[in-house]
């Protein structure tokens, strides 16, 4: 044991003096939260079923617990991630070398890799699953359906990236005023969805709030990271957010629930709902208003240590969190039902259960990544068959998960 915290503790002090004193260490926390914030939310709000076949299948305590709903509030961090994130890339972008092509061309291929790794990798399990293991079908599908959840907002945070010298020019012009626009076209399309008119509304119109949803906190973000946002805005956007996220949920009938509950008629994520934009400015203004004091607790080494490393596994935590809950319930499902990790969520039981495996997929998690990470890196030895290879494991992953095979 003592040799273990000997090692904590030298890796904690190489972390802190390999540091560079410019570096923002709130703006990392925050992120850092953020991204822990997705795991847990789908491990805490997610269950299996299992059919008489032996397949799970998706299902979530909150269709049961509908009053915990404030605990999807308090994890849908998304907001957060998209402030960090156009703040962080309003740096990254001052700092180029190159051209605006160079520099997105690099931002991006961060993205893509880790997402082709698990992809194609999930490509050649499946088979294996089924016809070595005779995993059922329908598991295969809900495990799939699980994998790529996530992946829909790498594919949007990309578009969003994509944009950030067109915001950087609307920051500059209108300072935080540039996300306006943003929320007023989510609210029109909202209006027009849910309003008098839902009825001669086409369902395709929701998609249309896909972009400008999630583009409104990322485009606050580069404003902050401008320098555009003051304690005065944040003041503003903590308190006008809130205001308009209760009128939501207590004069208009929005779902209370920030993530999607099977059976319900309504979610307010896919795509976002304008509640998802008012959460989102709320979060942003706590954010900055938070940001110097969050920077000195995370000048405690201890504290700063695990922000650097959840940080540089940022997208493996993204990309493979499901597979270790995975990992844990599809073996478990040959046991039959197992309290908190297959078996309806519908119980006080299931929720004290559940938190208990929490640690284990946690653990999980740690033991997938050690190797997954390797796709974070540039694939300086991945050759142009391999790439290719990898591509199409992937194209047919995408197929599959999505129902189209």
């Amino acid at each position: 044991m003592s040799t273990l915290a000997t090692t904590a503790r030298r890796a904690v002090r190489k972390i802190e003096s390999s540091t560079p004193a410019h570096r923002d260490r709130a703006v990392d926390g925050l992120r850092a939260l953020a991204l822990l914030a997705v795991p847990t939310g789908h491990w805490l709000l997610g269950g299996f079923t299992l059919s008489s076949d032996g397949a799970i299948h998706n299902a979530s305590p909150l269709g049961t617990f509908a009053g915990l709903a404030p605990v999807s509030w308090v994890l849908q961090m998304l907001g957060i991630f998209f402030l960090v994130g156009g703040y962080a890339s309003v740096l990254s972008y001052r700092r180029r070398k190159g051209s605006s092509g160079a520099w997105l061309k690099g931002r991006l291929a961060r993205l893509g890799r880790p997402v082709l790794g698990v992809t194609a990798v999930w490509a050649a399990l499946l088979p294996l699953l089924h016809f070595g293991f005779d995993v059922p079908v329908d598991s295969l599908r809900t495990a799939s359906t699980l994998v790529i959840q996530p992946l829909w907002f790498v594919g949007v945070y990309t578009v969003v990236t994509a944009l950030t010298p067109l915001c950087v020019r609307a920051a500059r012009r209108l300072g935080v005023w540039a996300a306006a626009p943003l929320l007023g076209s989510v609210a029109v399309v909202d209006f027009l969805r849910y309003g008098p008119y839902a009825d001669a509304v086409p369902s395709w119109l929701s998609l249309l709030n896909i972009l400008p949803g999630w583009l409104f906190a990322y485009q606050l973000g580069v404003s902050w990271g401008e320098g555009r946002v003051t304690r005065r805005h944040a003041w503003a956007l903590l308190l006008g957010g809130a205001a308009l996220f209760a009128a939501l949920l207590l004069a208009f009938g929005y779902p209370a629930s920030m993530v999607g509950v099977p059976g319900e008629a309504r979610t307010n994520s896919h795509p976002p709902s304008l509640l998802v934009l008012a959460l989102a400015a709320a979060q942003s203004g706590a954010a900055i208003l938070l940001r110097d004091r969050l920077g000195r607790l995370l000048k405690r080494p201890a504290l700063w240590a695990p922000v650097v490393v959840v940080n540089l596994s940022a997208m493996t935590i993204l990309c493979w969190h499901q597979t270790a809950m995975l990992t844990a319930a599809i073996p478990a499902s040959y046991l039959g039902e197992v309290p908190g990790l297959v078996g309806a969520p519908d119980t006080v039981g299931w929720i004290l259960a559940r938190l208990a495996w929490m640690p284990v997929f946690a653990g999980l998690l740690v033991l997938i990544g050690r190797y997954a990470r390797g796709f974070e890196s540039p694939w300086t030895r991945t050759g142009t068959a391999r790439r290719t290879v990898a591509g199409v494991l992937a194209a047919g992953f995408a197929v599959f998960a999505l129902g189209l095979a």
